[in-house]
């Protein structure tokens, strides 16, 4: 039985997923009876966190063997008398996995502070409350009090309500570090953490700061889409979306820091954090450049030296295309409140930036197209329009949740 209900969605958006996974081909294949049940399997998923934290181990800096050992001790630490093993994955060999510890029946105190939706996502995910994202506290709560944290999942909670009645989700209990009245009444903005999770419904290691040069904390879906693309050293790779660098600086890891990672995001403060994190990893190959996706091939023939976008067609071995997306497969979120129009808004700027991502790709290159969700249109949709636009593309065997496609020759 699932620990929280299930996802809590606009009803346009509910019907809409219903209809895409209740469709004639599944329950024809499943039934309807299995068909259903997995449809509200998925929904009650979404609303809870992954079974395992990940982490990515730089092996450019260090071994697997190394990392491991060194975050078991870590873990131990945070944890004290749970035993909880650090386990390598069994396919992807520069990845660890850490199990999560929940959901946990937990004693509720009487002293509450109420969270946004967001703050309350990476509570479930590990992280300590902070006090931005602390909405209401009890009125008499002091530095030092036990209190539970809940979830305002609806978001209909007033910013430093003394009680609040509506729909919430109990999420753990912690430690205030500040008063009630140092929250609310303070004349600047406080930042920190505001609370600090003891007893969490789910219980992850935190990571923030925790051997930060050789360990990357990423979603597995997010890990396996690199080993798709399979980089090799001395090729020429360009990572179309790539904020905040998880994946760059993967790709670049894989090749051993020998080749050329392009880097591309359009907003100037995100093409930052990439460089910040391929410093922070010590890998030279990666070049960050502040460039919107659909606008990076160059009309007519570039100038010479230039370094960065626009780039000339066919300048690519392989290209990672992460589009930017509605992103409901992201673990755990209680509540999206996104209208079906905002929803399937993204496959046009899909369309466009797989426009781009093909002239872009070398004949005989791979591209990966992926996303981090759920919905047809934004998926499986717009493979089917790939294959049948571009002619020169080929399906690959799918891994996991990405889409492998192969460029055999050009055809435009």
């Amino acid at each position: 039985m699932s620990f929280f209900s299930k996802i809590l969605l606009q009803p346009e958006v509910e019907e809409y997923l219903g209809t895409m996974f209740r469709n004639k081909e599944l329950i024809s294949a499943l039934g309807t009876l299995e068909a259903e049940r997995k449809y509200e399997s998925l929904l009650n998923c979404l609303t809870h966190p992954p079974a395992f934290t990940t982490v990515r181990v730089n092996t450019h800096l260090a071994s697997v063997k190394q990392v491991k050992n060194l975050l078991f001790e870590e873990i131990h630490k945070q944890f004290k008398d749970l035993s909880v093993p650090v386990l390598q994955h069994p396919e992807l060999q520069d990845i660890l996995l850490i199990p999560v510890i929940g959901p946990r029946d937990l004693r509720k105190q009487s002293s509450e502070v109420i969270v946004g939706a967001q703050c309350g996502n990476s509570v479930l995910r590990g992280a300590h409350v902070f006090v931005p994202g602390i909405i209401s506290a009890s009125k008499f709560m002091k530095a030092g009090d036990v209190v539970s944290v809940y979830s305002d999942i609806e978001g209909k909670c007033k910013r430093g309500a003394k009680v609040f009645l509506g729909t919430k989700v109990f999420i753990g209990n912690g430690i205030s570090e500040l008063s009630r009245s140092e929250i609310f009444s303070s004349s600047g903005s406080l930042k920190g953490i505001g609370v600090r999770m003891t007893d969490p419904v789910y219980l992850s290691p935190s990571l923030d700061n925790v051997l930060s040069s050789y360990l990357f904390l990423q979603n597995l879906p997010s890990a396996v889409v690199s080993h798709v693309l399979n980089p090799q050293p001395g090729e020429r790779i360009l990572d179309m979306c790539a904020a905040p660098g998880g994946k760059t600086t993967h790709l670049a890891t894989l090749m051993h820091d020998q080749g050329e990672v392009i880097s591309m995001d359009k907003t100037a403060n995100k093409v930052k954090k990439i460089k910040q994190n391929a410093a922070l990893l010590q890998l030279n190959c990666v070049k960050a450049f502040c460039c919107d996706g659909t606008k990076a091939l160059a009309i007519g023939k570039k100038e010479d030296g230039q370094e960065g976008p626009p780039f000339s067609a066919e300048s690519f071995d392989r290209i990672l295309l992460d589009v930017p997306c509605s992103g409901m497969g992201q673990r755990p979120n209680m509540a999206y409140f996104w209208t079906l129009k905002e929803v399937m808004s993204y496959q046009p700027l899909q369309r466009k930036l797989f426009s781009t991502a093909v002239k872009l790709l070398k004949p005989g290159g791979t591209l990966v197209y992926s996303t981090c969700t759920i919905t047809l249109s934004e998926n499986e949709e717009q493979v089917a329009w790939a294959l049948e636009t571009f002619p020169c593309l080929q399906l690959q065997s799918q891994v996991g949740i990405v889409c492998l496609l192969h460029a055999t020759h050009r055809k435009y």
